[in-house]
């Protein structure tokens, strides 16, 4: 993993909102066209990203919670990548 990524900053993309909806009972994006149902992980890792904390220091914040979490680095950022690619996110 580069330290470039590792550095860089996540925010939601324009159009999307991050939110908890009592009705799913968990975690959703919001967007024009629907809504996606976030799993725990998915939901506690996107709690995290608020534009300002880069993607070690996200990661740092999850593992101090998650202390028995063993690879959670490896699926913070494999999730990160994820939602980039299906552009919920951008890395600035």
């Amino acid at each position: 993993m580069s330290e470039d990524l590792l550095q860089k900053v996540p925010v939601l993309r324009r159009g999307f909102r991050f939110q908890w909806e009592p009705a799913q009972d968990c975690h959703v994006l919001l967007y024009p066209e629907g809504m996606i149902k976030l799993n725990g992980s998915a939901g506690a890792i996107l709690a995290e990203v608020d534009g300002v904390r880069s993607v070690a220091a996200i990661v740092a914040g999850l593992r101090e919670r998650f202390p028995e979490a063993e690879g959670i680095e490896t699926d913070i950022l494999e999730f990160l990548e994820v939602a980039r690619e299906r552009f919920w996110i951008e890395l600035r």
